[in-house]
């Protein structure tokens, strides 16, 4: 098999009278969506299990075996086993790398520079790290059955030879407005997919490329916008997909499939921000009632932020005196908002989750 040699930008032949259709019901859906987010006071913090639940179904993609409350519990203190670590760190590294994105795009563009460097915090001391974290490669790569030869390959990337004129051609098209972003993104993820110019981790930084270019075209106010769970769900469809434009270049059947998929997550996505930001504006006035403090928006939005926590790291977080700290925490305790995953002992204080805000970022009883 032949190395794929990257159709240019923007696409030509494109079937509008099968897009059109598609793209009002994508753009409305993600424009209420992105209403909703600027109606979120702190949407970082307050929808913090999102991007945790986002990193873990993007990873999951890839075949990482973590969950949501795995991840928090990790980061809460909890020890795992070597294997599991390994996992719940490239989880936890995905959420870094796109925070370090969005901090950069209040000031810079999209580009290879930031790519890279998103690149090298994904991989930073996960497997994969020996794989040139935050460099291009340098050497021919193919996706196929585990161990298999090249001429087994279901996919050939690029030759190496000429990535670096591809990655430029993609750079400018990042930086083009080619009238519809919506079309456009869909255009940005499927030719980093088949450019595929890291060694590892190529689709993780290709999904989180998608909400940090509808920021910069400023389709969203935060780049908070998550597909992997539509992606995660249609994981055939979503390859194949892609496939095919390699195959018969069919880039119309590949955008239709991502503006249905912009729709649907968009949908479920208002829903979730809506239930958390609900959550949040309830638990307000209960977390006043209980604490009767001056500081009771900055203990709510702790609990926002860790849903799970020890009561140490807790008080520590808020600045609270410990007497307070553990008061507050038992009357949320005995009115039900708080549940103990472990009691303390040793030197470990209570280890307690915020059961309701957990449910609700899944979309499920979790705990």
């Amino acid at each position: 098999m032949n190395p794929y040699e990257p159709d240019e930008l923007p696409p030509t032949g494109l079937d509008y009278a099968r897009l059109f259709p598609l793209i009002g019901p994508a753009n409305a859906a993600l424009a209420r969506y992105d209403g909703l987010l600027q109606s979120v006071i702190n949407p970082t913090v307050m929808l913090s299990p999102l991007t945790t639940r986002e990193a873990v179904l993007s990873s999951r993609i890839e075949g990482t075996q973590a969950t949501v409350d795995e991840v928090l519990e990790y980061e809460a203190g909890i020890e795992f086993d070597p294997e599991k670590t390994k996992d719940i760190q490239e989880v936890v590294n995905y959420r870094e790398s796109l925070a370090l994105a969005k901090d950069a795009l209040n000031t810079h563009q999209l580009s290879l520079y930031l790519i890279r460097q998103m690149h090298a915090k994904l991989m930073d001391s996960v497997r994969g790290q020996d794989k040139d974290p935050g460099r291009f490669r340098t050497t021919q790569n193919w996706i196929g059955p585990a161990g298999s030869p090249m001429d087994e390959a279901t996919f050939v990337p690029p030759s190496p030879l000429r990535l670096q004129d591809h990655l430029e051609a993609f750079e400018r098209y990042l930086h083009s407005s080619e009238g519809d972003p919506l079309l456009q993104v869909a255009v940005v993820h499927a030719q980093f997919e088949l450019i595929h110019p890291f060694k590892d981790g190529n689709g993780r930084v290709g999904r989180l490329l998608i909400p940090l270019f509808l920021f910069q075209k400023q389709a969203l106010a935060s780049p908070m916008f998550y597909l992997s769970e539509y992606l995660e769900a249609h994981r055939s469809e979503y390859y194949q997909r892609l496939r095919n434009i390699n195959q018969d270049g069919d880039w119309t059947g590949w955008i239709a499939f991502f503006l249905r998929a912009i729709t649907v997550q968009a949908k479920a996505n208002t829903e979730r921000v809506r239930g958390i930001r609900d959550l949040y504006e309830k638990m307000k006035g209960r977390t006043m009632e209980l604490s009767r403090s001056q500081f009771s928006i900055t203990l709510l939005d702790s609990l926002f932020d860790r849903p799970i926590f020890y009561a140490s790291e807790f008080i520590e977080r808020t600045g609270l005196p410990r007497s307070t700290g553990l008061v507050f925490l038992n009357r949320l305790r005995d009115a039900g908002i708080l549940i103990v995953i472990r009691e303390s002992g040793g030197r470990k204080s209570t280890l307690y989750a915020f059961k309701d805000l957990l449910n609700c970022a899944e979309g499920r009883i979790v705990l």
